[in-house]
This record gives structure tokens, sequence and C-alpha cells, in this order.
């Protein structure tokens, strides 16, 4: 197959040195994705299964989280990834979060369970071109490494929203998280944008514990709710959501967490909200 200009600079970038060089525990400046609410034009997106694992950001030396702390990766997990800049997420299969953040977050990385990780990558920060030229250095690229458990996350387009919603609805079915939408034409850019949507059956963000809530009844000497304050400053219980292990060692006061919700109603305040987890660094 015959590539483009950009599309093998891409490719020759990536046998280079390496792109970034963070100082330790500095964020990486990464792209974050807005909700898809209808506004989206479908055949202008690559779209994706949304990934519900660890993000993960190769600097060329390292693999770092959305902190920039770095993950203790076996060396041989990392070894012969490419010089060049790679975002992606961190994964074992659906439903296994719990599981993958246990395994990534050890300090000593245990190697029995790091051989069931993938890194599954979707973007080349800070190359050229349109996504759609990145997605295809990309393959190429991860091809080139011949490295099993790096792949790159598999796109496909569709021609109108009915067929979104149907694939919506058959990846919720095979236990998925959603689909993410990407602009085809869109150069690589940093931050919040609507360049990248992500569209699920729920919405979520993310607050801090700022209290606890005792519990009653059967919950009588464990958490009741945690008291929790959004990024724009409202504040609310969250009480649903939260298994007995949560409850009887609930994440202390300053933790950051995600919780789902439906909608925000007249006041800001969230809808139908339930604990999710502790957000992921």
């Amino acid at each position: 197959m015959r590539l483009n200009p950009i599309v093998q600079a891409l490719l020759l970038a990536a046998m280079s040195s390496p792109t970034f060089s963070l100082p330790a525990a500095e964020p990486p400046p990464l792209l974050l994705a807005g909700v898809e609410q209808g506004q989206a034009d479908v055949a202008l997106y690559l779209i994706s299964e949304k990934i519900d694992g660890v993000r993960a950001f190769w600097d060329g030396l390292a693999l770092r989280t959305r902190s920039g702390n770095t993950i203790n990766a076996p060396r041989w997990f990392v070894e012969n990834f490419p010089s060049h800049a790679l975002d992606g997420e961190l994964w074992i299969g659906r439903g296994q979060f719990d599981r993958l953040s246990a395994t990534v977050r050890r300090q000593t990385p245990e190697d029995g369970q790091w051989r069931k990780v993938r890194y599954l990558v979707f973007e080349l920060p800070q190359a050229p071109g349109s996504f759609r030229e990145r997605a295809q250095a990309l393959k190429a690229i991860v091809a080139a490494s011949g490295v099993p458990w790096l792949q790159p996350v598999e796109h496909f387009e569709l021609a109108s929203r009915e067929a979104l919603t149907q694939k919506l609805d058959e990846i919720l079915k095979l236990g998925g998280e959603g689909l993410m939408l990407h602009r085809a034409d869109a150069l690589y850019t940093t931050g919040r944008s609507d360049v990248l949507l992500k569209m699920k059956l729920w919405n979520d963000a993310e607050a801090t514990v700022i209290g606890h809530q005792p519990g009653r009844g059967k919950y009588a000497g464990m958490l009741g709710a945690l008291r929790v304050r959004s990024a724009d400053g409202i504040e609310f219980l969250l009480g649903t959501g939260l298994s007995e292990a949560d409850r009887r060692d609930p994440p202390p006061i300053g933790t950051l967490i995600t919780f789902r919700y439906r909608e925000l109603n007249s006041r800001g305040i969230p809808r139908f909200a339930s604990y999710h987890r502790v957000r992921d660094e």
C-alpha cells in the first residue's frame, strides 16, 4: 500500500529519538473528550469502543499516568516500544478495571499479572496530519514494533445516527462502556475538545470527597453516603453504588472519585448519581 507523505513522515519520526522528555510527576498534555449529546455529524468521525482501562501516556522512555506519575511496568513490557510518544489505555478486558488497577498500581510489578495486560493505543501526540492519517501511521508503527501486547484501537465509520445508536446498544450488551468519536479531519490538540466525544448510556464526572455521612439501619457503624464536591463547586451526597467494602473502608477525604449520573437538574446537581470508583490517575 502506498502511504501519503504525512504518514511516511510519522513513521520516520517513530524510529527517531523520543518525542517527549517530561519531568517526573508533571502531567502530560492530553486530549480529553467532550460528551456526545446529539451534536455530532456521524459521517465526519472515526469511531471506536470506549476502553474502560487505565489511561497511559508513553513518552518514549516510560509509561505515565494522567497525573504524570511513572507506571512501574516490567522492563520487558516496554523495552521494544517505539521511541515516538503514544497515548492509550492499559487494558485487560471488559469489566476488569479493578483487577487492572491493582496490577498497574503495584510499586513492584508482578510479571504474571502484567502478562494479561495490553496497551491499546489510539493517538500519536503532537504528530502532524489529520486524525485519519495519524491512525493509519499508528497501525504501521505498532506493526513494526513486533510487540504482541501493543495494539492499535480499532476504528470504524458509520453513515448515520441510527447506525451509531445500534452500535452503542451492541457494545453495551457485550459489557462495554460506550463509544468514542474522533473527528477524522482533526489536527492534534490537547485539553477538553469536541474533536473527541464520548457516548455512553450514563454520563460520568469527577468529584472530591469532602465528608462521610454515617450509615443507619443495616449500615449502622459504616458509611451511609459520601459528601462530595464537583469541579463546578456543587456539593451533594453519593449514597448509591457503594459496595459493603466501600462502606467499611470509604475513600478518604480529599480523594478524587468518579460518579455516574443521568442528567443535571436546574441547580446543576446530578440526578440519579451513583458512586463508580476512585478515579485512576
